[in-house]
């Protein structure tokens, strides 16, 4: 199992101070945060990508991936959404495998529709192509990084004459990719075609919901040959906020859940962290609540948590990450010895995703 952390990069307005960072203050807390999530023990850090306020994630996801390569040995470096249908594959391909090089095969990245339906139109798309370009663009890429002198028309960017994307994966192995989807059947079927990962961010979504989809992506993966339902490659994204003891903690977040638009000011704390993963309380507590995740997604391999958003400031987040890192020390603690998956990519059956 791999546990980590992932960023959505939101620029929100601490309502405890009034006080807002700046874009600057953003980036430079997102490279800290990464640095810190290797130093207590985690194996992944994962950035999602924005193109608009109030985020301050990167448009690039690899440009600041690579910085935090450069200033980390151990930690998997990868994305809570590289955005398949507004990005060109191309540029996908040769970004992301120059990424590759650059932290020497410590990465890997998870493809999704995200969740700002404007962009499509800044990028020259429609939403209601969503599906479409995800499956297009996704069977672009997968060619890219196994394929040279490629040939390729469809509908959604102009053709390929024998064109080959540099650089090459590093050793001829293609990152490895996780399909995100929050509701999109559509996307767990593209998951389990391929032999990918699939990423369910369930962290506004009852359980249930969340059991359907995985369930479906499990039978699919068995479906398409890649081995058995237990086989399939699962994560699940969580949010927490950690205290000593419960009562501090929902006091010292209670602030930031009611004001932060995200939460959309509608049901309370204490009904959000009963009808979703959201955990507030203390160690204990979070390893009781993502123990119980496995009661309905069954064994998986990677857990993701947010702890950074809804304008928490960053000396905040490193204390969140110290008792975090010990929250991680407890879950391995009940892990049963199982053989390592290794995250690579399986062939896909002949024919097409869609």
């Amino acid at each position: 199992m791999e546990y980590g952390i992932f960023t959505v990069g939101d620029v929100t307005t601490d309502p405890t101070t009034g006080r807002t960072q700046t874009e600057h203050e953003r980036i430079k807390s997102t490279v800290a945060i990464a640095v810190k999530a290797e130093e207590i023990g985690l194996d992944v850090f994962a950035t999602g990508e924005h193109h608009n306020p109030p985020f301050a994630a990167p448009a690039n996801p690899p440009v600041l991936l690579a910085h935090i390569a450069a200033k980390t040995e151990r930690i998997k470096l990868s994305t809570s959404t590289t955005l398949i249908t507004t990005n060109d594959p191309v540029r996908i391909a040769e970004d992301y495998a120059y990424l590759q090089h650059l932290a020497d095969g410590r990465m890997d990245l998870m493809l999704g529709r995200g969740n700002t339906g404007p962009v499509y139109p800044w990028f020259g798309k429609d939403i209601r192509e969503g599906i479409p370009l995800a499956i297009e663009n996704y069977a672009l890429l997968h060619r890219l990084w196994r394929e040279e002198n490629v040939d390729w028309q469809g509908k959604f960017r102009t053709p390929l004459q024998g064109f080959t994307s540099t650089p090459r994966p590093l050793d001829g192995s293609p990152p490895f990719v996780w399909h995100g989807s929050i509701r999109s059947p559509e996307i767990a079927e593209q998951a389990a075609y391929y032999g990918d990962g699939f990423f369910s961010n369930h962290i506004f979504w009852p359980a249930e919901h969340t059991a359907r989809m995985i369930a479906l992506y499990r039978a699919r993966f068995e479906h398409y040959g890649h081995g058995t339902a237990d086989d399939a490659i699962v994560g699940l994204g969580g949010q927490v906020y950690l205290a000593r003891n419960s009562q501090d903690a929902v006091k010292e977040f209670r602030p930031y859940f009611d004001n932060a638009p995200v939460y959309g000011h509608g049901p309370s704390l204490e009904e959000f962290t009963a009808q979703t993963p959201l955990t507030v309380g203390s160690p204990a507590e979070v390893v009781e609540k993502t123990l119980g995740f496995k009661e309905y997604a069954g064994n998986y391999n990677r857990q993701l948590f947010l702890v950074d958003h809804a304008g928490l400031p960053l000396d905040a987040v490193l204390k969140q990450l110290d008792l975090l890192g010990e929250v991680v020390a407890e879950l391995r603690s009940h892990e049963t010895p199982s053989p390592d998956v290794e995250l690579v990519e399986t062939p896909a059956p002949e024919g097409s995703a869609s």
